[in-house]
């Protein structure tokens, strides 16, 4: 059911003339997924900075609550930048997309990250909120930082593996390959 859904849902978005119009461009596509690449870089370039230092691996001379605040206005810059040409990407070629199984991954992964981060961030703002700058930081604080790195590392192989066909639903597949890529009509074929 939620496969149907997704797929009904990928179809409508590629119904729009400015989805063709987007995947189909000499250069439209190119100059978003490179954006999308940059804002990834400067995202987790600062992501990464500041989970080391939490971590104790980089920059151990200073607070960590003090890098969090002065890498936090361009690591949003970037991960907004890189959600919006995200988005843009997934609506140029939504159905493929939608029924590949990296992507799904991803969606989970930044699903994971995403609440991660929100704790995280809850976290950091209670240790600037009591006026504690920690040299080490607390053991929660090194776990988020931890799962943050692992999370987003998912995140950028899995992005990268979207490129790669090897689970498509052109290919011969298992039943349970084709109900995890989402592929609604290659299910249909072999019930």
């Amino acid at each position: 059911m939620l496969n149907e859904w997704l797929l009904n849902f990928a179809r409508w978005l590629d119904s729009f003339a400015w989805s063709t119009a987007i995947h189909e461009s000499f250069y439209l596509y190119a100059w978003i997924e490179s954006t999308h690449v940059l804002a990834i870089m400067v995202f987790l370039g600062m992501l990464f900075i500041i989970d080391l230092r939490i971590l104790g691996l980089a920059f151990a001379q200073v607070p960590a609550a003090r890098i969090a605040e002065r890498l936090d206005k361009p690591m949003m810059i970037g991960f907004a930048v890189m959600v919006i040409t995200g988005l843009l990407l997934f609506f140029a070629i939504p159905v493929r997309s939608t029924q590949s199984v990296w992507f799904r991954i991803k969606v989970v992964l930044l699903i994971a990250a995403g609440i991660n981060a929100f704790l995280f961030r809850n976290k950091m703002k209670e240790v600037r909120r009591d006026g504690r700058e920690e040299v080490e930081p607390s053991k929660r604080l090194r776990l988020g930082a931890g799962t943050s790195l692992f999370l987003w590392m998912g995140v950028v192989m899995t992005g990268r593996a979207i490129a790669y066909d090897w689970f498509d639903c052109h290919k011969d597949l298992s039943y349970a390959m084709y109900w995890v890529a989402g592929c609604v009509d290659e299910m249909a074929l072999v019930e």
